[in-house]
């Protein structure tokens, strides 16, 4: 049976990034997930919080927020913004942190911006995967301009959402599907399927072992196609996609 939107279960919504989406920003993306739309900028701040001070190594941290008219209502600006936004925005700074050789940047810190235009589900997996977008352009900036010796990224990250609704196991939950969800899962990985966080909640139920299994085959599927459309997006060279493969395994073997 077709889902809301006619999808498939194992079915993405159309994803699209549109780069260079601002003026000033080292990086920046619109992120789209069919109806959610996302403002992801990365800005470099040539300095470290104290407690890196030092330590020769960079940072990359995030803001998260939504537009006070990006739901069916109004909400007010900074509504609530201590709760749900720092959590999300601690999310988006974990998981790309893990995407990049920090003792590669320097003492430098990449802010990565993320703002919520218009929501329809899957904001903070939207989120992630536009800002990594973001990071790598900021990172490509900064090499071209010889502010870093390399490009020190270690591999594609993305995100998605999956969950249990009705019982079906669906892919990229719109808003409908995940207010209704007995389970809802968010699940951030790298190109090689490992993975970086997994958030699952029984919303209305609870579920097993093997829903959990089958549940991650789905959002390892799903990221993949994501990954495919971050590459697209940001045509990188034959060499820049081998210097990352050799990273990632070299720090694999560590």
């Amino acid at each position: 049976m077709p889902r809301i939107d006619g999808r498939q279960d194992d079915e993405l919504r159309p994803v699209m990034f549109e780069r260079c989406f601002t003026r000033y920003a080292e990086g920046s993306v619109l992120a789209t997930f069919g109806n959610t739309r996302v403002l992801c900028t990365a800005t470099l701040e040539e300095k470290v919080p104290p407690f890196l001070r030092g330590a020769g190594k960079g940072w990359i941290t995030a803001e998260y927020a939504m537009l006070p008219r990006a739901t069916h209502i109004r909400t007010p600006r900074n509504a609530g913004g201590n709760g749900r936004s720092a959590e999300i925005q601690r999310l988006v700074g974990r998981s790309l942190r893990s995407a990049v050789r920090l003792d590669r940047l320097g003492e430098r810190t990449i802010w990565l911006d993320c703002d919520v235009l218009q929501a329809d589900g899957g904001t903070r997996t939207t989120a992630i995967s536009g800002a990594f977008v973001a990071l790598v352009d900021c990172l490509r900036t900064l090499f071209a301009k010889g502010v870093l010796r390399e490009i020190p990224l270690l591999s594609f990250t993305a995100a998605v959402s999956v969950g249990k609704v009705d019982g079906r196991i669906l892919l990229d939950l719109c808003y409908e599907e995940d207010s209704a969800a007995e389970v809802d899962c968010n699940v951030v990985m790298n190109e090689s399927g490992r993975i970086i966080e997994l958030q699952g909640t029984g919303e209305g139920g609870t579920f097993d072992r093997g829903e959990l299994s089958l549940m991650l085959d789905v959002a390892e599927a799903g990221i993949g196609r994501i990954v495919t459309a971050q590459r697209a997006a940001l045509a990188l060279s034959d060499e820049e996609i081998a210097a990352c493969a050799s990273r990632s395994a070299d720090i694999c073997e560590r």
